[in-house]
């Protein structure tokens, strides 16, 4: 429970329930979301969730036009909302019903997460990204050796392309002669992530966690992230990588704070396999996705818990998050074919394997289907998963 959680009610709405659910039995914190089954079932001990059932899943800009929902919004008194990841519709929304809304400003967000926006953004931090510059796409050249390239958007690994060949720099070349493209070089390495925040202006980083990407049978998109670990850093980093990794959380955290930012951010690095160097490679300006299993592992001092005070302004006296040294969960995305089969049976032999096993209804390539939970640890090495880690791979591939 949140200490000095205040009277007024706190909204959060959300396309996807298991985003806001880290606080959901505090007094006066209410969920909006879609009715999912997994929605549902919460639904039924907890009042204080309130569903919309379409035959579409409706994203959170869409659930506030609702007015079912504006109705409700507007029965409480001095309510205040929050989101996953806000946008400038949504503030638009928000300021036309004069709704109080609680994230920070979306113009900052999208210059902090925007490819080619972010390198202004980070100025002198731009030490910390690998080898990289900007171009049109009718100026890449092919110079015999492997490139990252990526567009001003992108999301979970969408819009990030490896570029390993003369025909892949020609494809974008007749494509997008004209379009921004941010080259990078190519570094081979695990890659970690944390869920950090700007709270009061003090930065409280949070426990580091390997990144799952770009595994079969989970995804195949080779950059998507599919999941995380919090067991397999102490064995991958040395005392001085993880210094390093602090490092960038800290720097970019100052710049956030300086900026107005308050509440989560994520910082995603890389570790260069050769040199041993840690790199910056992205930087969520939200709520990360990981952010509430993470907060089921801790029980207290939970990183929702400095987010959502970080946001409503409480005092931070000295607030330090709870440490995370095990665990993990992995991402099933709906395959190309839109088919997995007899999913309520992998379900079940998932469970077997004591996994806390989420299912959406998502339809679309690529979007999540199953969200496999566990309190241990699935990897082994980095792309290598452990015994347990091959089990859940078995099932479902």
């Amino acid at each position: 429970m949140l200490k000095n959680f205040p009277k007024q009610p706190v909204i959060y709405v959300s396309r996807d329930l298991e985003r806001a659910i880290a606080l959901s039995s505090q007094k006066h914190y209410y969920i909006i979301s879609n009715g999912s089954p997994f929605a549902k079932r919460l639904q039924k001990s907890n009042p204080n969730i309130i569903l919309v059932s379409k035959p579409k899943l409706l994203d959170t800009h869409e659930l506030l036009e609702q007015p079912k929902i504006k109705k409700f919004i507007n029965s409480l008194p001095d309510r205040q909302l929050m989101v996953f990841k806000n946008t400038a519709l949504i503030e638009k929304i928000c300021d036309k019903n004069n709704w109080t809304l609680l994230n920070p400003s979306a113009r900052l967000a999208a210059a902090v997460e925007e490819k080619i926006s972010q390198l202004e953004w980070l100025g002198d931090l731009q030490k910390f990204l690998p080898p990289h510059q900007v171009m049109q796409g009718k100026n890449l050249e092919w110079k015999n050796e492997n490139f990252i390239a990526q567009f001003n958007r992108a999301h979970t690994g969408s819009g990030t392309m490896l570029i390993k060949s003369k025909s892949d720099v020609e494809e974008i070349r007749n494509k997008f002669p004209e379009r921004p493209i941010r080259v990078t070089k190519f570094i081979e390495g695990p890659a970690f992530t944390s869920n950090n925040i700007v709270w009061g202006g003090k930065i409280l980083p949070g426990p580091i966690m390997y990144q799952i990407t770009g595994l079969a049978p989970f995804t195949q998109n080779r950059f998507a992230t599919i999941g995380n670990d919090w067991e397999l850093p102490n064995k991958l980093l040395n005392k001085s990588q993880k210094e390093s990794y602090q490092k960038i959380v800290e720097e970019v955290g100052i710049k956030l704070a300086h900026d107005g930012w308050k509440g989560l951010f994520g910082i995603d690095a890389i570790l260069d396999s050769k040199t041993g160097i840690m790199h910056l490679i992205e930087i969520n300006a939200r709520q990360p996705a990981s952010t509430t299993y993470e907060s089921q592992l801790q029980k207290t001092n939970t990183t929702f818990e400095a987010h959502l005070s970080a946001l409503l302004g409480l005092p931070n006296t000295n607030f330090t998050l709870t440490s995370v040294s095990n665990g993990s969960q992995i991402i099933q995305r709906v395959p190309a074919d839109g088919a997995l089969t007899d999913i309520k049976k992998k379900i079940k032999k998932l469970e077997k394997l004591d996994l806390n096993v989420i299912l959406y209804t998502n339809k679309e390539p690529e979007t999540d289907l199953l969200r496999i939970q566990s309190k241990k640890g699935i990897m082994l090495a980095n792309n290598q998963f452990d015994e347990l880690g091959e089990k859940i791979k078995i099932i479902l591939d």
